[in-house]
């Protein structure tokens, strides 16, 4: 059995971040297929034996237990001795935009994701219309912000970083955000994060069945 086990699911960016992580290490491990699409996490003995928060990811290693990603990531960073902030200033910095990305950047982009492109039956236009708004206005400010450093943190990659990139990778079509021609910032960004030795994308990374639904 490998060192690590990851309950996760491919259209996870939230798992995605742990996921990555792992593979940027170099760590021994293994994912463990969450069927969230059918409810697993919402099954009375999953939330008993698995995470009581019912989310994905959770990463198991040894008898420790941790959800969260955020969580994950500093446990793992500490573990591996890598992507970690070196000194209090870049570590409350990169608290800083984890919190930012928990709070915005990732969360409304995830939900707006869900309801245009995975959920069946899709959500409800307004909504989405409010949740794109929200997305777009969290993106320009971290645009803004990669304009003037290479990395979220600073001029190296942290555990900040391996947050906010969650949700950047996945297609354009499952969520329309074409960041190559709108965020030039983001878009460098992104390809300093792909050229760290094992990244791969999330469906590279975790199991389940890639699919949009019918619209």
């Amino acid at each position: 059995m490998a060192e690590f086990r990851l309950y996760c699911f491919s259209q996870s960016g939230n798992a995605y971040k742990a996921a990555l992580m792992l593979a940027l290490c170099g760590a021994e491990w293994e994912p463990v297929f969450v069927d969230f699409f059918h409810g697993e996490g919402r099954r009375p003995d999953w939330r008993e034996s698995v995470n009581a928060m019912g989310e994905a990811p959770v990463l198991v290693h040894g008898a420790r237990k941790l959800s969260q990603s955020g969580a994950i990531l500093i446990y793992l960073s500490r573990r591996f001795g890598a992507f970690q902030p070196q000194s209090e200033d870049e570590e409350l910095e990169a608290l800083r935009w984890m919190f930012f990305d928990n709070h915005k950047f990732s969360s409304y982009f995830a939900t707006y994701r869900f309801l245009h492109s995975l959920a069946s039956p899709p959500g409800d236009p307004a909504v989405i219309a409010f949740l794109k708004g929200r997305a777009e206005a969290a993106y320009a400010i971290v645009e803004k912000h990669l304009g003037a450093q290479p990395f979220i943190a600073g001029a190296r990659p942290t555990i900040a970083d391996i947050s906010m990139c969650g949700y950047v990778f996945y297609p354009v079509e499952e969520h329309g955000f074409d960041l190559e021609r709108t965020h030039p910032n983001l878009w460098a960004w992104m390809e300093r994060i792909r050229a760290l030795p094992g990244w791969a994308a999330p469906y590279e990374l975790m199991p389940g069945e890639r699919f949009l639904a019918p619209r």
